[in-house]
């Protein structure tokens, strides 16, 4: 830390007053000796007094009584040399600085008024005091230095307050800014990991899509064309089997170059979707040679293309597993419009499954691998649920089911609502969701 650096005002003018005035007071009294002598003598403890308690001593400049102590002396041997002599008024410029910067506020005004009260008397001394206009200007001018000199401290002493203000309000300022360029430089980092994240969960929920789409397409259709060609190795009538394969490949390639384009499932694009699943369970029954029955509660009305896309995915799903572990011999399917949800539910009259053997319902002990888990996924997106509900011997329960906002739909639509469909209607066997 480096010391501080005190101003001439304080350290050499008042020694040069003084030497000047002790000059000037030996010419004037050059015929006195003896007063000259006391004169001398004062300014010499003068001297010596601010030398002793303030110029030896810079360490104690610092401290309030010690200097209290000094400027009181000072004053005192001041006021004795003014009162011998006025023209040692010239030496009050000496006390106001050491008043000044020596002194906190208020004990100041103390100061600064001793001193004046000095030069006021020194500047009056000529004035005759032996009457009342005589005593009035001797106050009258003891009183404009006081009074000026007491309010030029203040207005110094109000700078200097306001000045600080300023000074703290600059540094709170330069401290908030600095708060302020953290904080942004914080929100900037948040900023660009949010980015990446948001990034990083796109690229897994394509992927989640992607998969899922390839489940319900090319892995099923792939399945199917398998089953149809094996079929037709021990067969008779062959060329259906090969028939029912190629329609299988253009289905199944139809759907791949839907689900790259994220378009609708191909049986969405020109029917309802009750008509897609009749569709689609009609289908599956003619390949596998399975009971299977379409029933429809509720009005039908329209769905939004997710949840359309969600029902007849389920729909594929459960039928696929069905022909893949249960064998069952018939199969229920029932669609239910109800008042704020439409639930898709599919029966197997199946060996069942133990549910409870599986984690969380949907491993390939349940009999549906990947093909449940994305089912669920598919569903829950939309806010929906899904439910397995199996036991051995006694089939499987499958209840997808999915909260809607569609507005009510012509009730004329194509299946009539709680008429149950004949599934077993003739139909070539090529929809994707199916296969054995």
């Amino acid at each position: 830390m480096s010391e501080r650096v005190w101003p001439v005002r304080l350290t050499v003018v008042p020694y040069v007053l003084l030497a000047l005035l002790a000059g000037v007071t030996s010419l004037i009294k050059r015929d006195q000796p003896e007063s000259l002598t006391i004169d001398l003598g004062l300014c010499a403890l003068v001297g010596l007094w601010t030398l002793g308690m303030f110029t030896l001593r810079p360490a104690r400049r610092s401290d309030t009584r010690a200097m209290a102590i000094f400027i009181a002396g000072y004053v005192v041997l001041l006021a004795v040399l003014v009162v011998r002599d006025p023209w040692f008024g010239f030496l009050t410029p000496a006390g106001y600085f050491y008043t000044f910067m020596l002194l906190p506020w208020p004990f100041e005004l103390l100061g600064v008024g001793a001193v004046a009260v000095i030069a006021g008397t020194a500047q009056s001394y000529d004035i005759p005091k032996t009457d009342v206009f005589g005593l009035l200007g001797c106050a009258a001018a003891i009183g404009v230095n006081v009074v000026g000199m007491c309010f030029g401290a203040w207005l110094v002493q109000r700078r200097e307050v306001l000045s600080r203000q300023r000074q703290d309000a600059v540094d709170a300022l330069t401290e908030a800014n600095q708060r302020l360029e953290a904080t942004l430089t914080e929100n900037a980092v948040l900023h660009e990991q949010l980015l990446t994240q948001a990034r990083e969960a796109g690229v897994i929920d394509e992927r989640q899509r992607m998969a899922r789409e390839i489940h319900d397409t090319l892995a099923q259709g792939l399945t199917g064309i398998v089953t149809q060609l094996q079929a037709a190795e021990h067969s008779a009538d062959w060329r259906r089997h090969v028939t029912t394969a190629v329609d299988l490949a253009r289905d199944s390639l139809t759907e791949a170059r839907r689900s790259v384009h994220a378009l609708r499932p191909q049986p969405l694009q020109s029917a309802t979707l009750n008509e897609a699943i009749g569709d689609v369970v009609r289908r599956w029954s003619a390949v596998h040679g399975i009971d299977g029955r379409l029933t429809i509660t509720g009005t039908p009305r329209v769905l939004t293309p997710d949840e359309e896309s969600t029902l007849l995915r389920a729909a594929q799903e459960a039928l696929a597993n069905v022909a893949k572990y249960a064998q069952a011999t018939r199969v229920g399917v029932t669609l239910s419009y109800l008042e704020r949800k439409v639930a898709l539910d599919v029966r197997d009259d199946g060996i069942g499954f133990d549910p409870a053997a599986s984690t969380d319902g949907s491993t390939a002990s349940a009999g549906g691998g990947f093909g449940l888990i994305a089912m669920r996924q598919r569903v829950e997106a939309l806010n929906g649920t899904l439910e397995i509900e199996s036991e051995p011997g006694a089939g499987t329960a499958i209840s997808a089911t999915i909260p809607t906002s569609g507005a009510a739909a012509d009730a004329g639509a194509s299946v009539d609502a709680g008429v149950a469909g004949d599934a077993g209607v003739a139909g070539a066997a090529g929809d994707a969701g199916v296969s054995s």
